[in-house]
């Protein structure tokens, strides 16, 4: 069977679960935080916005928009401008370092852009792909889709300070998603997946094969499963909270008035669903299953001011410190 066939599911059958290579790689690297950003509403403040995620948007935005200049315009000078009119400001320590950062990004995607051939159109710039199995439906966007002969390459834009290697694209179970979805929606193969690293314009590539790429969709299903019957669990948590009793001062006499949401949880305990006004703390046992997976990573999490594991595995980071010195 082709990695490309619908893949069979034991037991009864369920609904598709439908997600992206991120809610899976959330619910595989910590369950709170996967709670915290898939289900939990309202969801919980964040924390400010991280520079480097800043200069990796604006890249990624220049790049996108450079492909869809005229032929003409494909210049260096070309993509600087577009990364300059597009520079997103959040998260830097002042307007000092925002500038400082500009530039650099100005050099990064001018130099890159050199390297292309402006005439080599690709097949999808920005391109949401999606495909299906009978566990899951799986979409996500693509950076860039080239096409290499009688095949099609995933290109994946990287902006961070860490050098890669070809484990980074072997083991991305987004590119390998992509390569999947891409041949099935265009019939076309796609065992090339590339992760163009513009800081040191290293390009790393991995070429998959029918068993890698089967064994990626599998791994995507059997986490699928375990998210989806978190997700079911969660849910009927929330529908065995009992309804306000008329006149308990969310109902009756409040005609055209939005009942007060529960506050949330700031300690990251047990869940605490926010319905009609009322707070309900389910079992510890729910709890569990939604458990944060504490480690180094916390000190970069958007929500480590709600869980005190985190707090205690990492400190706090600055929203400029993934910024490359």
């Amino acid at each position: 069977m082709s990695v490309y066939d619908q893949l069979p599911l034991e037991g009864m059958p369920r609904r598709l679960y439908s997600c992206t290579p991120s809610r899976l790689n959330t619910w595989l690297d910590c369950r709170r935080r996967y709670r915290f950003t898939y289900l939990d509403r309202p969801q919980p403040a964040k924390g400010p916005a991280w520079a480097h995620n800043s200069v990796g948007a604006s890249v990624h935005n220049a790049l996108a928009g450079w492909w869809r200049e005229p032929y003409e315009r494909r210049t260096p000078l070309t993509a600087a401008i577009l990364l300059t009119n597009g520079w997103i400001t959040e998260g830097f320590r002042d307007g000092e370092q925002s500038a400082q950062w500009l530039g650099r990004a100005r050099d990064l995607v001018s130099g890159y852009v050199a390297t292309l051939d402006p005439s080599d159109d690709p097949v999808g710039v920005e391109r949401t792909v999606a495909t299906r199995t009978k566990v899951i439906a799986v979409s996500g966007r693509i950076d860039r889709l080239d096409r290499r002969g009688d095949e099609l390459v995933v290109v994946d834009y990287k902006t961070g300070r860490r050098p890669l290697t070809q484990d980074d694209a072997r083991s991305s179970l987004a590119l390998a998603i992509y390569a999947i979805a891409a041949s099935r929606m265009m019939r076309t193969p796609c065992y090339s997946v590339e992760l163009h690293h513009l800081p040191t314009g290293e390009i790393v590539e991995w070429r998959h094969t029918d068993d890698t790429l089967r064994r990626h969709l599998s791994r995507a299903e059997e986490m699928a499963v375990e998210a989806a019957d978190a997700d079911e669990r969660y849910r009927a948590a929330l529908s065995d909270v009992p309804a306000p009793r008329s006149g308990s001062g969310s109902g009756a006499g409040t005609a055209g008035r939005t009942a007060p949401r529960a506050p949330r949880p700031e300690s990251g305990g047990p869940l605490q669903p926010a319905t009609g006004g009322q707070k309900t703390v389910v079992s510890a046992e729910l709890d569990d299953l939604f458990a944060p997976s504490p480690g180094p990573i916390c000190g970069w999490c958007d929500f480590r001011r709600h869980c005190p594991e985190g707090q205690a595995a990492a400190q706090e980071r600055r929203p400029w410190d993934g910024l490359a010195d």
